[in-house]
């Protein structure tokens, strides 16, 4: 029985979305062929002049009883005088032909709408999808995409293992692009022709033009592989994409053997989500990733690069052996908790390489989400004026320094983010610093303490100053307390909230209640 015959016995028409995949007629499904093969109505999507690809990927399998419907786009890349605007123009167009292949399904006719590739993966079928499939009997046959055509056509993995595949449209902004990129294992960027030029800037921002393929009209007639960085943008159609292939076991294209580099990057307080692209990218390209092992933790592991972790306290060792690592063309990425530039690993590299052997070495700091930062995004908006940032481990100062700028920046009336409060080894600076600013805090000044944020053990609550507990404080904990305008309440919904004015009054100029 026929596709036609057996939805005629129901007395409804049916809509079908078929895939005919890129391009070569002879990978259509052979679900596709029965249903193009058995429809009474084939439909297709053309600009203007009238071609459509996806009736010449079909055309030995249409008969000449076929009722054929022409989707002719008003406008594709030229302007429109529509008073919506090109969208608006769309809008219109996608509701008439809509209507128009409706009359046949309430007519009983079954209709097959041809799309290239897979009907629901970019396609100009999904329009007619979300305006019918509600209201007739709906089937959609899925079909390759150009993406596994132009992995297939390059004949290398597209992403293996644990890797992250993203697919993106070459129209979205260069910068939104760039970051994408930066951040992915494995990419391909679709709908190229007049978006080619900033695709290709993406692609070199990111540094990732060394990797990337493109792949043109993949299993057609034209057919056209090349290095991405030496296409010219002046020939690049519309069915072109750019790929970025799995990085497992591909060479490295253009590494110098002395073409090392360090990047001392952030891993934010917690895991991925506080990632960057820029980040992520990094990460991702190292040969060798160096640091302490629990931040280590936090970076996904990755076959074939090499993971070098030691203690916490062994800083200046650890930026050595990452600098001579590079020394010998490695890329290295040496890893640090929040921001590398805040009471951590950059300014150790950048000591050690400050030193002769390693002049010409190139050295990247990186940013990431500070402690400081997450945990005031958890209590609310305690940083929103002018505030200090100061560590309470006296291993690398004296206790007299850090009491002198306790005092300096408690008298300016500055919030204070306070690092390293305490240790198994150092017990007693949280009380001595509460001390101190209760001289010139009031005892009911709000103080945050944010413990683990980000990770699965994570506290943020908020206490007097007066009431601050020294017992209540590890390593992990981070503390930021208010100035003599910060607020603390409590939301209606049970949200307890703390946030310091942007406005300062004048009459609070000078100096702080206490005073």
């Amino acid at each position: 029985m026929s596709v036609s015959e057996h939805v005629s016995e129901h007395n409804t028409g049916r809509l079908y979305g078929v895939g005919l995949g890129p391009g070569d007629p002879s990978l259509m499904t052979l679900r596709a062929v029965e249903v193009i093969t058995g429809a009474d109505v084939i439909a297709y999507h053309s600009a203007r002049h009238g071609r459509s690809i996806a009736r010449s990927i079909a055309a030995k399998h249409l008969r000449a009883d076929h009722i054929e419907e022409a989707l002719v786009y008003p406008v594709t890349t030229e302007t429109t005088d529509h008073p919506g605007g090109y969208r608006g123009a769309m809008e219109d167009f996608y509701t008439e032909a809509a209507a128009r292949l409706a009359v046949h399904l309430d007519a009983g006719r079954t209709v097959a709408v041809l799309a290239e590739g897979d009907p629901l993966f970019y396609g100009s079928y999904m329009h007619m999808h979300k305006r019918l499939a509600d209201r007739y009997p709906t089937e959609v046959i899925p079909g390759v995409t150009s993406v596994s055509a132009a992995a297939a056509r390059l004949g290398t993995p597209l992403a293996e293992g644990e890797e992250v595949l993203t697919i993106l449209p070459g129209t979205l902004p260069e910068d939104e692009l760039t970051a994408r990129l930066a951040a992915t294992d494995a990419a391909v960027v679709m709908k190229l022709g007049r978006t080619f030029p900033a695709v290709r800037r993406a692609f070199e921002t990111s540094g990732r033009l060394p990797e990337a393929h493109y792949v043109e009209r993949a299993t057609m007639a034209g057919e056209r592989i090349d290095d991405l960085a030496s296409v010219d943008a002046g020939s690049v159609p519309y069915f072109a994409v750019a790929v970025l292939p799995s990085r497992i076991d591909a060479p490295r294209p253009g590494r110098a053997p002395d073409s090392g580099e360090v990047a001392v990057v952030g891993t934010g307080p917690a895991g991925p989500l506080w990632l960057t692209p820029e980040t992520r990218g990094v990460l991702a390209a190292a040969d060798d990733v160096v640091g302490y092992t629990t931040y280590l933790e936090r970076v996904p592991v990755r076959p074939g690069q090499v993971r070098h972790g030691s203690d916490n306290k062994v800083e200046s060792e650890r930026a050595e052996f990452a600098l001579d690592l590079a020394r010998r063309g490695r890329r290295v990425a040496v890893v640090s908790g929040g921001d590398p530039g805040v009471f951590a690993m950059a300014t150790a590299v950048l000591e050690v390489a400050s030193q002769k052997q390693y002049a010409d070495l190139p050295v990247r700091v990186l940013p990431g989400v500070t402690a400081a930062n997450a945990a005031a995004a958890r209590a609310g908006a305690p940083l929103g004026h002018d505030y200090a940032t100061i560590s309470l481990s006296d291993r690398l100062k004296p206790w007299e320094v850090i009491a002198e700028r306790l005092r300096a920046a408690a008298s300016a009336d500055l919030v204070l983010a306070l690092y390293n409060p305490g240790s198994r080894s150092r017990t007693w600076q949280v009380g001595k610093a509460r001390d101190l600013l209760l001289e010139h805090r009031s005892p009911d000044t709000p103080v945050v303490l944010g413990r683990d944020v980000g990770g699965p053990a994570e506290s943020v609550r908020t206490v007097r100053l007066a009431d601050l507990d020294p017992a209540e404080v590890d390593m992990r904990t981070i503390l930021l307390v208010g100035s003599s305008q910060t607020r603390w309440e409590q939301r209606g919904d049970g949200q307890q909230i703390v946030w310091t004015p942007r406005r300062y009054p004048e009459d609070a100029a000078g100096g702080s209640p206490q005073e």
